[in-house]
């Protein structure tokens, strides 16, 4: 008779039981998730196409600025009516200048990768926007000490390699769209972004998940809609006296303050479920996105390895959750918050499990003593006796 861990049964079981810790709820909802701000990432893109190529509208500073200021409308008056050490009047007098500089960080950011499509083509930008990638994991490594593993770079990887793929695409489909006026001054614009938005994505991460997120979201709409403001009466206020108001162009940039409203408001969810990185290598698949709406929208020549793409960078985003990174150092999160991701989990389970053995060595230490001065005691009483 064979034994049981020898049967086929047996063997599908404990497949299946491993599968499940790997494919796991947390991970599909993070996946969902992910997607979900890529659709809004093409929505962002889809809409400024349309104001730009067909209503001739180049206004950056006054997209972002409705975005901020719709971020202020409802996270920084919820700040405002808070009680305690999360009130705004408190965090402004101990950290007002930190998040000055977040905000100045998260506004040329936005601005320096719109302003360089101006300069440069786009297939430069989609390669070259990847170095968000690299930059973010070094920042992460040395300020939130994140510690990765092997598979997490192999992930990384293959999410560049299907990027790879979609910039092939678009060379052999003839979609070299963009100017290329100066490409050296866009391209250093583009890396320029992508440091920036590494360093605000890193301070993000830290601050959801061991502050607050409406903080965050708050204090980032109160100043990106002064800086913005300002930006834009310097930089762009001839164009938007320029504006020949319609219901469409309206209805255009509505729909492009909702998608990065959205996008910034769910954002900071993902990246507390995973991490920042985890969420820019989700973000990889928002220009596929776009190219297909591009397909019915703006007539573009599909190409197969478009699926290919999709395919390999969600498969790289998978095999990076699959295995969470390890976190050194970690600030206990706010009871408003809850949780941390899946390393600091792993971190606590770790630490209790070291707790509960030296918690068991002790008991049988003072149980071993116990029987010790029992047995000193029954000789004790028999000496006693004996005299």
């Amino acid at each position: 008779m064979p034994q049981e861990q020898d049967t086929l049964c047996y063997k599908i079981r404990e497949g299946l039981t491993k599968w499940r810790d790997i494919f796991t709820w947390q991970l599909f909802k993070t996946l969902l998730m992910g997607q979900g701000l890529s659709a809004l990432i093409c929505g962002t893109a889809v809409t400024s196409q349309y104001l730009a190529s067909v209503y001739y509208l180049n206004t950056p500073m006054l997209q972002s600025f409705i975005n901020y200021t719709l971020l202020g409308i409802t996270y920084t008056i919820a700040l405002i009516f808070r009680r305690g050490d999360g009130n705004i009047l408190q965090i402004l007098k101990t950290k007002w200048w930190k998040y000055l500089l977040l905000g100045l960080t998260d506004v040329e950011a936005n601005y320096a990768v719109v302003k360089a499509y101006q300069y440069t083509t786009l297939t430069s930008i989609q390669l070259l926007d990847c170095f968000i990638i690299p930059v973010l994991m070094i920042l992460s490594w040395f300020f939130l000490k994140t510690r990765y593993r092997i598979i997490h770079y192999v992930a990384v990887c293959l999410c560049l390699a299907g990027v790879g793929a979609m910039v092939g695409a678009d060379i052999l489909a003839g979609q070299d769209q963009g100017s290329s006026s100066d490409i050296l001054l866009g391209d250093g614009l583009v890396l320029v972004s992508a440091t920036l938005y590494a360093i605000s994505n890193m301070c993000q991460e830290y601050t959801v998940k061991n502050l607050s997120r409406v903080e965050f979201l708050g204090m980032v709409g109160l100043f990106g809609s002064i800086i913005s403001a300002i930006q834009l009466g310097i930089l762009e206020h001839n164009e938007v006296s320029k504006i020949q108001w319609t219901w469409e162009i309206a209805l255009i940039l509505a729909g492009y303050a909702l998608c990065m409203y959205g996008f910034y408001s769910f954002m900071p969810v993902v990246i507390k479920m995973s991490s920042a990185t985890a969420v820019n290598l989700s973000l990889l698949t928002g220009d596929l996105f776009s190219l297909f709406c591009g397909l019915f929208l703006f007539q573009y020549t599909f190409s197969g390895l478009y699926i290919v793409s999709l395919v390999v960078i969600l498969v790289g985003f998978i095999m990076f959750n699959t295995v969470p990174t390890l976190n050194r150092a970690l600030a206990p999160a706010s009871d408003e918050e809850g949780c941390d991701n899946h390393a600091a989990e792993f971190d606590n389970d770790s630490t209790q499990g070291c707790v509960d053995e030296i918690t068991c060595a002790q008991a049988e230490q003072d149980q071993i003593k116990s029987q010790v001065n029992q047995r000193q005691s029954s000789c004790v009483v028999i000496n006693s006796v004996k005299m």
